[in-house]
């Protein structure tokens, strides 16, 4: 399997839309993989018949392993197959777990083509529409869906829960306690379709046994005293990897100060009354924000070693929640579009996101990050740097607070916290105050956009 994203290691099947004996051509796509960051197709890069099944739907693989065997048909491919076994126990050796553990985690296939080529070299397709078991006729799986043999869960030998990225996702959706249901995949492994036919915890001999909680808008209450491992894997793992290197390579430092919200929350409702979709208030400080920037120049850089690279245009990604994760959604040319334009492409972008269809390049090179947490409810907080960009704003909720006008009386004002976070390396305190204060008084005074 080819890397489908720039910061792909790992990914997990979900679907083939190819079966053995079928014929592929170049640019079919043959099967649906969850990356780090989305699902995506993998289209093949050569012709031929699918020969063989190596990994099935809810397995995983890193980067450079087989999936699959193209070739002629009724070609032999004892040797390769016999290669694919060697380089499983490779692969297993060097990460120091069986192989189903390892695709637990998010892993990226790859494919083999007859004649001997390891997966990661050019004119390699994947395998076909997978079932549990690894045949070249896709034999049924042993249990029915959601109920694995003796219906109990399977778990690996550290005790963790052997789910699907994908399923552990739609299980977190659903409210449902994954260690109550019963995987049909390979080894017991939990996949999309267990959760999808979840009927709830199967019947215990121990009494009182507790039923899976049922879905809602409230998160679901852990019992007092229980430990639940949860497998990192996919977005999470990806998250962890990329915001460990940036916290500890990058020297912080923020800047906080509160805006006055009145003056921009009156534009913003005259505005959406004549528009034909409320425009949103992300959008706004978006806007803002590149105006900024034109201003403030430096701020709109990043560190490169042995220099600074000052970004010719401004590019501003957006924090959105995933349920499990973020993603980072990127405008792009922020300082040339109207508030009006940018709230088109952030909606089109979040639907994207929402989806799983978001492309590489619409979630990379931003060289200016927001995350507003407002309407989660929190005042205030600081942001980690979204690489490459040099800073990034954190934004809070809009509060209602007493203030003192130039009489001296006491009047109600909405106010609302940022605190922007800088790289030491790039950006001084002095640089990054002057821009937050430009921030300030262009949200609290909109007309200073046209100055």
């Amino acid at each position: 399997m080819i890397a489908l994203s720039p910061t792909m290691e790992e990914g997990t099947i979900l679907k083939w839309n190819k079966s053995v004996g079928d014929t592929i051509d170049t640019g079919d796509v043959v099967c649906e993989v969850e990356t780090d960051k989305a699902s995506m197709d993998y289209e093949s890069t050569q012709e031929g018949k699918l020969l063989k099944i190596i990994k099935n739907e809810g397995e995983g693989a890193r980067v450079g392993e087989t999936i699959g065997i193209l070739g002629e048909e009724g070609e032999d491919i004892e040797d390769i197959l016999k290669e694919v076994e060697q380089e499983g126990k490779a692969a297993s050796s060097d990460s120091g777990e069986s192989k189903e553990e390892a695709s637990d985690q998010s892993g990226s296939q790859s494919s083999t083509q007859s004649g001997g080529q390891s997966g990661d070299q050019s004119g390699q397709s994947p395998a076909p529409s997978g079932s549990s078991a690894a045949t070249s006729g896709g034999a049924a799986p042993s249990a029915p869906a959601g109920q694995a043999a003796g219906g109990q869960p399977s778990h690996t030998a550290s005790g963790k829960i052997k789910a699907s990225p994908l399923a552990l996702k739609l299980a977190a959706q659903k409210g449902i306690d994954i260690n109550t249901v019963a995987g049909s995949g390979p080894g017991g492994r939990i996949i999309k379709r267990d959760i999808e036919n979840y009927k709830g915890p199967a019947p215990s001999a121990a009494a009182g046994a507790a039923a899976a909680p049922a879905a809602s808008s409230f998160a679901p209450v852990q019992n007092a005293g229980e430990d639940r491992e949860i497998p990192v894997a996919g977005k999470r793992a990806a998250i962890a990897k990329k915001v460990a290197n940036t916290k500890f390579s990058a020297p912080h430092f923020y800047i906080k100060n509160s805006v006055a919200m009145d003056n921009l929350i009156a534009a913003r409702g005259m505005l959406n009354k004549e528009a034909p979709q409320k425009v949103s208030f992300n959008a706004f400080i978006m806007k803002f924000a590149a105006e900024a920037l034109k201003r403030h120049p430096g701020v709109n850089a990043s560190w490169q070693g042995d220099k600074i690279l000052q970004y010719g245009s401004i590019d501003i990604a957006l924090a959105v929640d995933l349920g499990n994760g973020l993603m980072m959604p990127v405008v792009r040319n922020v300082g040339n579009k109207g508030v009006v334009q940018i709230d088109a492409e952030l909606k089109e972008l979040i639907q994207k996101v929402k989806d799983g269809t978001l492309k590489p390049e619409e979630y990379t090179g931003a060289t200016f990050s927001i995350s507003n947490l407002g309407s989660f409810g929190v005042d205030e907080f600081t942001a980690i740097l979204n690489d490459p960009g040099a800073a990034i704003l954190a934004l809070g909720k809009v509060n209602k607070v007493p203030v003192f006008d130039e009489q001296g009386n006491v009047k109600p004002e909405s106010q609302m916290k940022m605190t922007l976070s800088c790289d030491h390396r790039v950006i001084d305190g002095s640089m990054g105050g002057r821009f937050l204060t430009e921030m300030q008084r262009m949200m609290e005074n909109p007309v200073r956009v046209l100055f």
